[in-house]
């Protein structure tokens, strides 16, 4: 499976960090990605990350990720190689890489509804091999690149692969946010935090940011949230009860994933409300039927379809949105597993983001 097209068709193999089961990451030597598809693209990563996605996988909350895939599904980089029926995208371009695939033309296609496609949806990382390597493959390339210029920042772009659509479009967007809205977030890591920097572009009139660790509620304060809770004694439902004078809140947003987070939006909505699901859910949670059926609540659910990166990326690039500041710590690729343990440990460690970069280009930009 080497790729003798491209720039690097002297190498036989490439670095990738890959999923073993339950709690068991490897970082090996993997057959360089070729072409199978017209559609396709081989991209040579620049820069990836690790998601919280990717820890739901490592705890088993992701069945459809088998043993042996390589993980990740955010990344920039430069274009290798590309099929016979990629028209947008050339050899030498500067590149980010969508979490969703889509195919666009199938039924959920059609309904701007990416993240089902029938020939895609999630796949890197999942059903796919995926972007904590030093080359990806990425179907249906025309829909799934997006072009960068060669001086955009890529600890910004990076930002907008995953984390920033997902807190737009599962956070901002299913929570229906509008102007002079009481918003709470449950949950300030990078997703909560990704979540109140896509609220805040529809002028709310407070956003409450609720999370265990002060540190985490102190960077949401310097995202621009208004109010804040610790959720640490098991009194937050109270304590947002208190602060809103016993009404709730308008919107809640779950960024956790927990069934715990998800009864903390429960008891905090107010009648009218709506609810909207961010996080990964490994467990079932319960419904409390019996306190909400007269209260006129939405409760949303959504898988991120990359529809709004886009605009993001025009947002990012007029300075409307500061996606760099979600950057915690800085690491070679090769680092990746010294990488996890961090996330996965990232109260202790003040870990938001962090930015893995191919060591060869850290060297050729040196």
């Amino acid at each position: 499976m080497n790729n003798p097209e491209s720039g690097n068709s002297n190498l036989k193999s490439m670095k990738a960090l890959v999923f073993h089961g339950k709690g068991a990451p490897s970082l090996e030597n993997r057959p360089i990605p070729a072409i199978v598809d017209g559609s396709d693209a081989i991209v040579r990563i620049t820069t990836t990350t690790i998601c919280g996605t990717d820890l739901h996988i490592l705890k088993g909350d992701v069945p459809t990720v088998a043993d042996g895939r390589i993980l990740g599904h955010e990344g920039v980089g430069i274009v290798e190689e590309v099929g016979s029926s990629v028209s947008g995208f050339h050899k030498g371009d500067k590149v980010l890489i969508a979490n969703i695939t889509s195919c666009g033309r199938c039924h959920y296609c059609k309904k701007a509804m990416y993240s089902h496609c029938m020939l895609g949806g999630w796949l890197l990382g999942n059903k796919i091999d995926g972007t904590q390597a030093e080359f990806v493959r990425v179907p249906f390339a025309d829909s799934g690149l997006h072009l960068l210029t060669p001086a955009m920042d890529e600890e910004a772009a990076v930002m907008l692969s995953c984390i920033l659509p997902t807190g737009l479009e599962c956070g901002a967007l299913n929570g229906k946010v509008k102007p002079g809205d009481l918003v709470a977030i449950v949950g300030a890591g990078p997703v909560g935090l990704a979540a109140l920097i896509a609220v805040q572009l529809y002028s709310p009139a407070e956003i409450l940011m609720i999370d265990l660790d002060d540190y985490r509620l102190s960077i949401a304060h310097s995202f621009g949230a208004t109010k804040f809770v610790n959720s640490s004694d098991g009194r937050a439902s109270e304590r947002v009860m208190e602060l809103t004078h016993g009404a709730g809140v308008d919107v809640a947003i779950e960024a956790v994933g927990l069934p715990v987070t998800f009864d903390i939006c429960q008891e905090i909505i107010a009648p009218g409300g709506r609810i909207a699901n961010v996080g990964v859910h490994g467990r079932s949670v319960d419904l409390h039927i019996e306190k909400l059926w007269s209260s006129n609540i939405t409760i949303a659910t959504r898988l991120v379809d990359a529809s709004t990166t886009a605009m993001l990326l025009k947002m990012v690039v007029a300075g409307r949105i500061d996606a760099k500041k979600l950057v915690s710590h800085r690491l070679k690729l090769t680092e990746i597993l010294k990488a996890y343990e961090i996330f996965a440990d990232a109260a202790k460690q003040r870990a938001l983001k962090i930015v893995l970069r191919n060591a060869c280009e850290i060297e050729n930009s040196i």
